[in-house]
């Protein structure tokens, strides 16, 4: 089923086609998980389309045989880029030119799934692409007017603070992001960058709402988790 994403101060809608994900890409963030150095490249895993939900819906741990799959939902706000137009092997100096906007989104992820993967050397698709696992705000037009290398990120959970960052902070930035995966899967219109988040990721728990922002009040994405 076709997923779509409303487009800020529009009518119209943003088919959902691929969603790339991009992990280590804030150093407070992986200092937090103990290391203490930056990747050579972008980190890039998938999430399907059916990830992804919009603002006032909620996130839903998945449920197996009458329980649930996991203990643990964490939380990662990131900047979110939409693309607007088919392309490999870009040039850096070129993918300004294939953003079609930008978003604010949450990474949820099952922290246990994913951590057990991981020492087992099995894949964590599970832990990141599970129905729900993508929400994402209203899509921005991308303008002159928006510096995506210097956008703040804040997520509060109960009105309380929980991650506050900025794109400054990116080890690489979304021009960057776009040429490498060019040059690796090619890109198409549609598709999601989510790019990475900053320091401050954390658990959630039923019934708790989260508020993330993007810049100065420019989005908002609002979604609550389910029991």
């Amino acid at each position: 089923m076709p997923k779509f994403i409303k487009i800020s101060g529009s009518n119209e809608k943003f088919e959902v086609n691929n969603v790339f994900c991009i992990g280590k890409n804030y150093m407070d963030h992986i200092k937090e998980f103990g290391q203490n150095y930056a990747p050579e490249n972008p980190v890039v895993f998938l999430k399907p389309n059916s990830a992804v939900i919009s603002n006032s819906e909620n996130i839903r741990i998945p449920v197996c045989e009458g329980k649930p799959v996991s203990d643990s939902l964490h939380y990662e706000t990131e900047l979110v880029v939409a693309i607007g137009k088919d392309g490999q092997n870009i040039s850096e100096s070129d993918a300004k030119d294939y953003v079609f906007g930008y978003a604010i989104g949450l990474d949820m992820t099952l922290r246990d799934l994913q951590l057990s993967a991981k020492k087992a050397g099995l894949p964590w698709a599970t832990a990141k692409g599970f129905y729900s696992s993508a929400p994402v705000s209203e899509i921005i037009s991308a303008n002159g007017t928006i510096n995506p290398m210097d956008l703040s990120l804040k997520l509060e959970i109960n009105h309380i603070q929980k991650q506050l960052g900025n794109t400054n902070l990116m080890i690489f930035n979304i021009y960057k992001l776009i040429s490498y995966i060019s040059t690796i899967f090619h890109i198409q219109k549609g598709d999601l960058i989510f790019t990475g988040t900053p320091e401050g990721v954390g658990e959630v728990k039923s019934g708790d709402y989260l508020c993330a922002t993007l810049g100065n009040n420019l989005l908002n994405l609002k979604v609550k988790v389910d029991g």
